[in-house]
């Protein structure tokens, strides 16, 4: 845990853990009038860190996107199955966040990555609650075959495959259509870095 003299970890308590761990702590931190506060409680979610992979064709201005059920979006009143980039949770047993997404390309897009991606972003998903970190990939690809059903039974995934151009892309963001942050986010950074990525990956 990192330390900081401006913030002051007097006790910490798992209180649940199963697929997911829940963490209780009392703390005090620096104000910015000066002083600490008194001793506060709040609960951290830790879900682990998570990566995205942005699957990016620039000759035919397309990206892949996968479709599967989320029951926290269905929870909330929002679309039961959510559009969504490619991503997984880094499993902790030593295998780095750049592997991660190579895999994941594999298991739910079919997609085996002819180069390795490159990392676009890093960021928190909710730093209020939780220390889950999601670090964004990007990789070219050939989107030409791409598509169907994919993922791992055991795992009880169930995940539908579609490429779509950007153009499309960006409408679903802009309609609302796209309702999860990941994949906002590399929709808009995408929006931002398209010209240079096209001028930086040959389409010939």
């Amino acid at each position: 845990m990192k330390k900081s003299a401006r913030v002051r970890i007097l006790r910490k308590k798992t209180v649940y853990r199963g697929y997911f761990r829940l963490d209780r702590y009392t703390l005090r931190h620096r104000l910015y009038r000066g002083g600490m506060t008194a001793p506060l409680t709040r609960e951290v979610f830790e879900r682990g860190n998570t990566v995205g992979i942005l699957l990016y064709d620039p000759k035919r201005d397309a990206l892949v996107l996968v479709e599967q059920f989320r029951l926290p979006a269905y929870l909330a009143g929002a679309p039961a199955w959510q559009t969504e980039i490619v991503a997984g949770v880094i499993d902790g047993h030593g295998e780095s966040a750049r592997a991660v997404a190579v895999r994941e390309a594999y298991e739910e897009a079919g997609i085996e990555l002819a180069e390795a991606p490159f990392l676009a972003q890093r960021y928190m998903t909710s730093p209020g609650g939780s220390t889950e970190t999601f670090q964004l990939f990007c990789a070219r690809v050939d989107t030409r075959g791409v598509g169907g059903l994919h993922g791992l039974p055991h795992e009880h995934e169930d995940i539908r495959v579609m490429v779509k151009s950007f153009p499309a892309a960006m409408k679903l963001a802009l309609t609302g259509r796209i309702q999860n942050g990941p994949t906002l986010l590399a929709l808009y950074w995408l929006a931002a870095n398209r010209a240079r990525l096209r001028r930086r990956w040959p389409r010939g």
